[in-house]
């Protein structure tokens, strides 16, 4: 038996001589018909030449907090210096049954966008600033091209966000996968000072609630999506919606990205709350930020759903419940501020390009944690 690590080695014992390239030479010319890691169908070629590819993709998301080679076993970040008392907060997510849809009709190149997006939004409800990135790009057997298109839409997605894709994994699993198949999954941290860290306490009976528009279903309810363009019979491909957009196009815009907008506006401190709105809807994710003595009373004739979802509810036969329990409905993100500084709050959306919309209020609470009011058309 050899030495454990650790331990001492006397002058008595011997060490073998070191492998060298003619000697592993020598051994796999004696073994040239044995099995190979690549026959079982795992390409370590490929796998290096996609870390080759994706190198530039990652360097254009670098911070000055960046440190560290793309490759390496671990990826190194500075906590950015302005934090007094730095708080790290992270999350992870996929985008669920949007990636058959991306597969399915050829649409890779915006799918990265979707899982920073989810991640990233996640993050800014606490006033956290993203920091950096990692992917996860599992698959049977791997096709550089198409890796490079879904991981460069990542970096895409982190440049919107202001983080670095500071690494990632690809696993190449034969037999896990069917062939063109795979699948994604994201990691993201960012930072807040404890001091202004939104967690649902400074939420009063009062404030108003503020809507972001959504550019579509973003990265939710699409296995009730492909169902309802199953049963329909119909190819989104060529199928026009009330708005001029193809189907597919509708549904495949990726998940918008708010941090840049929403950091601005947690700067004022007028922010009280905030929400993502994802899986679940407005029901289940709005009591994820305020007390259990609080109502979100949102009035549904505040604005006009995009007509994605008017295809959808009447596609489906989906009550108004059920749609506003499965998908965002055209408001994304959601706002909480104290009625004084509405005004200014909006004036600092708008200027940073978003289109802020008054879509309700908290009161205390007597019934559901959430109520609605007007039509739903």
């Amino acid at each position: 038996m050899g030495p454990h690590i650790g331990s001492v080695v006397s002058a008595d014992d011997t060490l073998p001589e070191p492998f060298t390239q003619e000697a592993m030479k020598s051994m796999t010319h004696n073994h040239q018909k044995g099995l190979t890691y690549r026959d079982a169908g795992v390409d370590i070629n490929a796998g290096n030449a996609l870390i080759e590819r994706i190198k530039p993709h990652a360097k254009r998301t670098a911070r000055k907090e960046s440190s560290g080679p793309l490759g390496g076993f671990g990826a190194f970040f500075k906590i950015p210096e302005r934090y007094n008392n730095p708080v790290l907060v992270s999350g992870t997510d996929g985008v669920g049954t949007k990636l058959k849809l991306a597969i399915q009709y050829q649409r890779h190149g915006q799918i990265g966008e979707d899982l920073v997006a989810m991640c990233v939004n996640d993050l800014i409800v606490s006033n956290a600033e993203p920091l950096f990135f990692l992917d996860y790009y599992a698959t049977g057997q791997l096709d550089v091209n198409l890796a490079e298109e879904v991981i460069a839409s990542i970096a895409n997605g982190c440049e919107l966000a202001g983080c670095a894709l500071a690494g990632g994994e690809t696993a190449e699993m034969p037999g896990m996968y069917q062939t063109g198949d795979y699948d994604l999954a994201g990691f993201c941290v960012g930072v807040a000072e404890e001091s202004n860290i939104l967690d649902g306490s400074r939420v009063n009976a009062g404030d108003i609630v503020i809507g972001l528009p959504s550019s579509g279903p973003h990265s939710n309810g699409y296995s009730l999506i492909r169902k309802m363009i199953t049963n329909a019979g119909i190819d989104p491909v060529t199928k026009e919606l009330a708005s001029g957009d193809l189907l597919i196009d509708a549904v495949m815009k990726p998940t918008r990205i708010y941090v840049k907008a929403v950091l601005q506006a947690m700067a004022t401190g007028y922010v009280s709350g905030a929400v993502h709105v994802t899986g679940g809807g407005f029901q289940e994710n709005l009591p994820r930020s305020f007390g259990s003595n609080l109502t979100a009373s949102i009035d549904l004739d505040s604005w006009e759903r995009p007509a994605v979802f008017k295809w959808l509810e009447a596609q489906g036969d989906v009550g108004a419940e059920e749609m506003l329990r499965t998908f965002n409905c055209g408001i994304g993100f959601i706002l909480f501020c104290p009625p004084e500084h509405v005004t200014s709050l909006t004036q600092v959306l708008t200027r940073a390009g978003e289109y802020p919309l008054v879509i309700g209020e908290l009161v205390q609470r007597t019934s559901d944690s959430v109520i609605f009011s007007g039509d739903f058309t």
